[in-house]
């Protein structure tokens, strides 16, 4: 293999690696390429075009041929010389001026026919740039030289083309780019080795998916082009030897680009970066190459700027409709182009739109029932009879409550929370208990029915035997680095690295990280700790705000916020601040430790990494939520015994007379609301902002000088975790519409809207924001499946249980049945009868307040005050002791509890039982598919045979036929195939 440089007046134009055995036709090219590079290997360097035919071509920059004179060299002799003279005089311009000699240098070593740098092909205009390489020089560029020398010459070896764009030629003067092309041939090859799946046959199977009514649709529907951009075939694995028995029209347009990129990128995954006389076997890989900044980016170009249309004809501009299809707001209401994205960016990141899309389309079931369930309480905002009775004179005017805090909060009337009492009935209803038992079940419709779509889209997608273990076999370039001793791999029977721990080393490292964990969830528990304690303090503070009588209205800080909402207000604002500090804090901390883990594959990283940050952000978003849910008001005491928070004087919280569940529904509304429109400002603003300039100078230039490569390298890059981080936000926001949506049946509303913006939003990111990721396929979310299903599990209980102890939905039903005075079905008396009796003069000494205090507490005439709880009034033998009807109410409770979980889990498990995994005419395809492929090549081999037996008559025939496709054996795949 030798490395064919083609020079034009001392530039590098061209840098190819032919082989023997790879003819122009078999790498794909067209004549003129083949006979243009047949030129430059005999040593004929093409002349370079003289400041006359760019006055002939551009009569516009006459003023500047007298610069270009004396930039461009005129032989070859002096070219390192004169290619050192040139950068300088160049890199010496500044403006309009460095821009002009730029543009005509460019000019002048290309031939007549004009390339524009926005394309995506070599200078040639024929081979297509597959990836791309950047770096720049420093102070350590001997050895980084050196490296990329050859790094560069190994992949010239295994057949890939080179061509390189000088430092001089870029607008900051100061980066090189390798542009990397993937002949035919090579191709081929890893398409065989990685056993990637291509058409054979034209899917001959009808498409019977016609819906009724399917008119209703149409405004929804995208054009027929952009939402199946290629034909339905029966594929099987490539296999280069039968490559006739595969549709192959075209061998340069045969492999899509995302294909190409995703080989290139696998090439330049495993190449080495050193010598064979060096033996140092485990330098190789991009990755290492990028990490010591031997190349400062690697990436495959998008096809097209995204806000126009490529001027190439063989150029598809996929980007280009991505943009205007999918990318744009204002089709917030059409369907996503899953296809084109899939073709476009992997199958990876199809199925994560897939699955966000078919997420937010069920959303809109539960967002429907659950504003149904609101607008419910809010009809029957008249019919509540016990906040009719909290807000009349004649009950709540006359019921004087217990003092909320000690010494310095003074008694006051139940009517004063009159308003708090109408809010909490908007979510604390009957309808309530409906829309916590169908979230259980629509999460099982959910799962089940996206289990459903996924199949679809695996046999759609050529995913049905795609194995994920197989791709995350490679070892992580990290664990390389610190392994010692080879050792045979099971799968694959070849010698692999393998990192020598002792018992003691890996069980403090395991020790050491999972330490760290628990250290930080017990901070979170700490903070949380702390906002009770603030909400115990200015509860104290708020309540002591009422002081005008004992009999007199209530002094609010407002005429609708009682001390209990303005004090869950100011907590769970404060919860959420602390919430987000913590988030950003650890998920350093958890990729740290996870990189100290050194986990072998990306498979096994990436499953560490998701138990460490979920399990942090479980406690970071839910810690809050439980406590107000299941603890808050639970373990109050009563008047003369209360119990105070870890032996302080902070007495331990009430609920509202309304209830907790209000407090529950502001808490989730803050937080949930609060995260989802902080995700958003980062995942569109700060990207816009940083993305800006680059946009701005991309916009502002001509094409011929701001070239594709530069363009996508002033973009961000998507990141290996970054599909990671967007699973994860949406799973948390899962959590919230689950786990406590029987607080507020509005949740689900509130995550459509947001899911609606999220799709545009991440798909305007990666089109516009992000350079082009590596394809990289998925047949599945991954463990996130697992992550869904638990949750689903966890809601049911969270959501029987809040029913249950956070709502008064049982004591109200209770009541009604068994303790209604007159027998009546209603709910009349019912607030005198939740009401306990504390007889003042039963406070003891130390609880009284000092001189001048509160001189109201013993100076008045009230003698007894009420508390929420069920309790024997004074005087009773069994004074201050539950009653019965505390126990009846814990009994329906658990009833309730119990009662609820078995049916929805048995609705549930019939549900998932009732409803296969895999559709029935997906079952059919796949088996059809099987059968022609057993069929098709069964018949290709005999065809074979039969012409091999009538060219070698009188030979004997030594090859073996195939008449039945053999298991073919898999070369250990990387993360990112």
């Amino acid at each position: 293999m030798h490395r064919i440089t083609g020079k034009s007046g001392g530039d590098s134009l061209i840098e190819m690696s032919p082989t023997e055995s790879v003819n122009d036709d078999m790498n794909g090219y067209h004549q003129h390429a083949s006979s243009s590079s047949g030129s430059l290997q005999q040593g004929q360097s093409a002349s370079p075009l003289t400041p006359d035919v760019c006055v002939e071509t551009c009569e516009s920059l006459n003023t500047s041929l007298a610069s270009l004179v004396s930039l461009t060299p005129s032989n070859h002799s002096d070219s390192p010389q004169r290619e050192a003279q040139t950068s300088e005089q160049i890199n010496s311009l500044t403006g309009l001026s460095r821009k002009r000699a730029l543009f005509l240098k460019f000019r002048s070593r290309i031939d007549k026919q004009q390339h524009s740098k926005d394309s995506v092909f070599f200078r040639d205009g024929v081979r297509r740039i597959d990836f791309v390489l950047s770096y720049v020089d420093d102070k350590d560029g001997e050895r980084k030289q050196e490296r990329r020398k050859v790094y560069e010459a190994n992949l010239e070896k295994v057949g890939l083309e080179l061509e390189i764009e000088d430092k001089s030629e870029s607008e900051d003067g100061k980066t090189s780019f390798v542009k990397i092309h993937a002949p035919w041939e090579v191709l081929a090859t890893y398409a065989d080795v990685l056993k990637i799946k291509v058409p054979f046959k034209v899917n001959d199977i009808p498409d019977n998916s016609e819906m009724p009514m399917n008119w209703l649709s149409t405004p929804f529907r995208l054009p027929e082009h952009i939402m199946h951009p290629e034909p339905d075939f029966f594929t099987a694995p490539f296999n280069k030897s039968k490559s006739d028995f595969f549709l192959i029209d075209n061998k340069d347009t045969f492999f899509p680009p995302s294909t190409r990129n995703r080989i290139v990128y696998y090439i330049l995954s495993r190449c080495s970066y050193f010598r064979d006389e060096c033996g140092d076997k485990d330098k190789k890989g991009i990755k290492r190459l990028l990490n010591n900044s031997t190349y400062t980016a690697a990436f495959p170009l998008h096809d097209s700027r995204y806000w126009k249309r490529s001027r190439d004809a063989n150029c598809e501009s996929e980007r280009f409709s991505l943009y205007k299809h999918w990318a744009g707001f204002l089709s917030f209401f059409k369907e996503q182009p899953l296809n084109l994205v899939r073709k476009y960016y992997g199958e990876k990141i199809g199925i994560y739109f897939a699955w966000l899309g078919f997420y937010t389309e069920m959303l809109l079931f539960a967002a429907i029932v659950g504003t149904i369930c609101f607008i419910y309480g809010f009809l029957t905002y008249d019919d509540n009879e016990w906040s009719k009775e909290i807000c009349s004179e004649a009950v709540g005017g006359a019921i004087v409550m217990c003092p909320l805090c000690d010494k310095k909060c003074g008694y006051w009337k139940l009517n004063s929370t009159c308003n708090s009492s109408w809010q909490s009935h908007l979510f604390d209803n009957v309808g309530t208990v409906f829309f916590a038992i169908f979230m259980g079940i629509w999460v099982t419709l959910f799962l089940e029915f996206w289990k459903r779509r996924q199949a679809r889209l695996e046999y759609e997608w050529d995913l049905v035997d795609f194995e994920e273990e197989q791709q995350q076999l490679q070892l992580r370039p990290e664990y390389e680095t610190k392994c010692t001793n080879r050792k045979m791999n099971r799968i694959t029977q070849e010698p692999e690295w393998v990192l020598e721990r002792t018992a003691t080393d890996l069980m403090a490292k395991l020790l050491l990280c999972w330490v760290t964990v628990l250290l930080w969830i017990s901070l979170i528990i700490a903070c949380i700790i702390g906002v009770i304690a603030y909400r115990l303090a200015v509860y104290a503070a708020f309540a002591s705000i009422m002081k005008d009588s004992p009999t007199t209205h209530l002094q609010v800080v407002g005429p609708f916020i009682t001390p209990q909402l303005a004090t869950s207000v100011t907590a769970s604002c404060i919860n959420f601040v602390i919430i987000m500090i913590l988030n950003l804090m650890y998920e350093r901390v958890a990729v740290w430790i996870t990189d100290m883990e050194i986990p072998k594959t990306h498979l096994e990283y990436e499953n560490k990494l998701t138990v460490k940050m979920f399990l942090f952000q479980f406690v970071n978003y839910y810690s809050s939520c439980f406590y107000v849910a299941f603890f808050k008001g639970k373990f109050v005491g009563y008047p003369g015994d209360y119990a105070y928070m870890f032996g302080s004087k902070l007495r331990n919280e009430e609920c509202d007379p309304g209830g907790c569940l209000i407090e529950l529904t502001t808490q989730l509304v803050i937080v949930m609301t609060g995260k989802q429109v902080w995700g958003n400002i980062q995942e569109a603003l700060v990207p816009w902002l940083m993305n800006w300039w680059g946009s701005r100078k991309a916009r502002s230039h001509p094409e011929s000088l701001y070239s594709r490569w530069e363009q996508d390298h002033d973009l961000q890059g998507f990141g290996q975790l970054g599909l990671f981080y967007e699973y994860l936000e949406m799973v948390i926001q899962f959590g919230f519409i689950t786990l406590f949506v029987a607080s507020f049946p509005l949740a689900p509303l509130m995550a459509l809207i947001n899911n609606i913006i999220e799709v545009r939003v991440d798909a305007w990111k990666l089109t516009t924001q992000f350079r082009r990721p590596v394809a990289a396929k998925a047949h599945s979310i991954g463990a996130w499946q697992e992550i869904l299903n638990g949750m689903a599990v966890l809601s049911v209980v969270t959501n029987a249980f809040i029913v249950a102890f956070t709502s008064d939905m049982i004591p109200r039903l209770v009541y009604m049945y068994a303790y209604q005075p007159k027998g009546e079905m209603n709910m009349k008396g019912y607030i005198n009868n939740s009401l306990s009796v504390f007889n003042i003069s039963a406070i003891p000494l130390a609880n009284k307040p000092e001189d001048g205090e509160n001189p109201f507490w013993f100076n008045s005439s009230i003698t007894t005050c009420r508390y929420r709880d069920y309790r024997y009034p004074p005087g009773h033998e069994k004074e201050y002791s539950h009653t019965m009807q505390f126990w009846h109410i814990l009994a329906a409770k658990l009833a309730f509890i119990i009662i609820m979980e078995h049916v929805v889990f048995l609705v549930k498990f019939f549900v998932a039982w009732m409803i296969p995994d895999i559709p029935s005419d997906v079952r059919a395809r796949v088996k059809r598919e099987r059968y022609l492929v057993q069929e098709y090549l069964h018949n290709y081999e005999v065809e074979k045979l039969k012409v091999q037996l009538s060219q070698n008559t009188h030979d004997e025939c030594t090859c073996t036929p195939m008449i039945y496709p053999s298991l073919p054996k898999h070369e250990v795949l990387s993360e990112c195939l």
